[in-house]
């Protein structure tokens, strides 16, 4: 298949922030369109994401690269680092995205192999969004665990838009507050996960004096986690400042390496997750860590991380949402651990 022909594309790209996308010819024999984001080329047949960039190509499993882009799309490319696999990835510089290619390997980055463009944030976004679109088929949602869900493989075969264009949930001060996110429930559409038929589904009676009824609330979150009906993906449930609250639900393998830019919080609510944890820079390995329920910890700023979960647990992720952190640690003001033994 060519990949020269452009259906559209955007303005030239303003110096040193590329904005040329385009979306290429579509193949004849499997039906799936290819796309361009500046340099970078993306293609799929019936098994693979075919990748390419001046002087490299790499290829991912389509399920893997389709629930990392998953990811990507819906956390509006997250805090810090997005690796997709050990070579491709974003980096959100908030307002600006890297897309690279062997940025945090260091056999590509010691060979002089790795490579790199910058996009304006929107522009990037469009083009991933179109992607996850055109290659997800009918049946398969990216972001369920995979007895949950259809497979990806084949030929084009209709699409998924309504699951992979579902809304994080962003709460501005707490779910259930009058006005605010709802609390899940059979009539809303989530019911209860089939691994968390022994969850209690009672809520917390709330008796607020006169006039503070839009200020005093309570709900079981437990209850509304057993209605996730997405996994990896941590929601903004409570919000004080900049400190955020987000659980999530998991099971299978978290889709990406995370690369943090800030300390991040895990409380273990349930079951328990298994955590890859690597250097963030090499990929080396640094740490394997088994959370149970109970169990606290904190990943710093330097590293990469990738859970593992067979019974679907639910974890409470802490974030603080500053966007002053990643500059205080870049220039050494702020620690990369929380607690310095």
């Amino acid at each position: 298949m060519a990949m020269s022909e452009a259906l559209f594309a955007t303005q030239p790209s303003t110096e040193g922030l590329r904005s040329d996308v385009a979306v290429l010819s579509t193949n004849n024999q499997t039906g799936y369109r290819a796309f361009k984001a500046g340099s970078f080329e993306f293609s799929r047949d019936e098994y693979f994401a075919r990748l390419a960039w001046p002087g490299g190509t790499h290829i991912l499993p389509i399920d893997v690269f389709l629930r990392a882009m998953m990811r990507d799309v819906a956390w509006g490319f997250f805090y810090g680092v997005v690796n997709f696999d050990g070579v491709f990835g974003t980096i959100n510089h908030y307002g600006e995205v890297t897309v690279f290619a062997g940025r945090f390997n260091d056999a590509y980055t010691a060979a002089g192999r790795d490579y790199e463009e910058r996009f304006a944030a929107g522009v990037l976004m469009g083009v991933f969004k179109d992607i996850l679109s055109d290659w997800t088929n009918s049946g398969f949602d990216p972001f369920a665990a995979p007895m949950e869900t259809g497979t990806p493989w084949g030929i084009k075969n209709g699409d998924n838009d309504e699951a992979i264009t579902r809304q994080r949930v962003t709460a501005r001060r707490m779910v259930g507050l009058p006005g605010d996110t709802p609390v899940r429930s059979d009539a809303n559409g989530f019911p209860v996960n089939r691994q968390f038929a022994d969850v209690a589904q009672d809520q917390p009676l709330v008796e607020a004096e006169p006039g503070f009824e839009h200020e005093v609330s309570a709900y079981n979150l437990f209850g509304y986690l057993s209605r996730s009906d997405v996994t990896w993906n941590p929601s903004v449930c409570s919000v004080v400042g900049d400190s955020l609250f987000c659980p999530t639900s998991e099971e299978f393998i978290l889709p990406v390496e995370h690369g943090n830019d800030r300390c991040e919080w895990f409380l273990q609510l349930s079951d328990e997750i298994t955590w890859d944890v690597k250097d963030k820079d090499t990929g080396k390995p640094r740490a394997r860590v088994l959370a149970r329920a109970g169990d606290i910890c904190c990943m710093p700023a330097d590293i990469r991380h990738q859970g593992y979960s067979t019974k679907r647990s639910m974890l409470l992720v802490w974030e603080n949402g500053s966007s002053r952190i990643p500059e205080m640690i870049a220039n050494g003001t702020a620690p990369v651990v929380a607690v310095d033994f």
